[in-house]
């Protein structure tokens, strides 16, 4: 039997899928969570051998969970299982040891045979994705970059900017100025949404 622990805040969505899996003769889900910071100490109570997490939860995100379970919980494997269809997402993912990552729209089927195929060390991942991922290359923003730009999405001035992140507001502007260059867009807004986009930004911290 292959133990299961599934990560997914809205509440039909979790159940329709622990009742699919439950269909499996081979897979049992023993234990659901529904927010992000639950993730860890419920795989560390049941030892769980594949985790399956959704990205964007309150309390963290999957993408950070699953880095943490790949430090405490190495035996376990992850499958990403989202929504989101993002190359950016995909390559953190598999950075931060993730053996799989499936589309909710995918058939039932997909994820059972994800589930297996995790278990015998082979990874899933949506083919076009892939090669999207793999055609768009890496993240060209820095991390003070991605923050930049995350954190406009929150508020908006320079100046709050600049108190949230404890920078100057000279800095603020030169961040955003280059990471829209290098975004080729037109303004912080555009330049912020392209990298929600492609999944080069983490997470909504407001989600939740």
């Amino acid at each position: 039997m292959i133990h299961v622990l599934l990560a997914e805040d809205q509440r039909m969505i979790r159940g329709a899928l622990t009742a699919l899996l439950a269909l499996e003769g081979d897979i049992e889900v023993v234990a659901e969570v529904a927010r992000g910071d639950e993730i860890l100490p419920a795989a560390e109570r049941v030892r769980p051998d594949v985790a399956l997490l959704d990205i964007e939860m309150p309390g963290g995100d999957g993408l950070a969970a699953a880095a943490g379970l790949r430090q405490r919980l190495p035996d376990t494997r992850v499958i990403i299982l989202t929504t989101f269809g993002r190359p950016g997402y995909l390559r953190r993912a598999m950075e931060v040891g993730a053996i799989g990552y499936v589309l909710k729209d995918a058939p039932a089927e997909t994820l059972a045979a994800a589930i297996r195929r995790a278990m015998e060390g082979k990874r899933t991942v949506d083919p076009t994705l892939a090669v999207t991922a793999l055609s768009e290359g890496g993240n060209p923003l820095t991390e003070r970059e991605r923050e930049v730009l995350a954190t406009s999405r929150e508020v908006a001035t320079i100046a709050e900017i600049a108190a949230r992140l404890y920078l100057s507001e000279g800095t603020v502007r030169n961040h955003l100025s280059t990471a829209i260059q290098k975004l080729e867009s037109r303004n912080r807004a555009e330049a912020a949404r392209i990298a929600e986009q492609k999944g080069w930004l983490d997470p909504d911290p407001g989600f939740g």
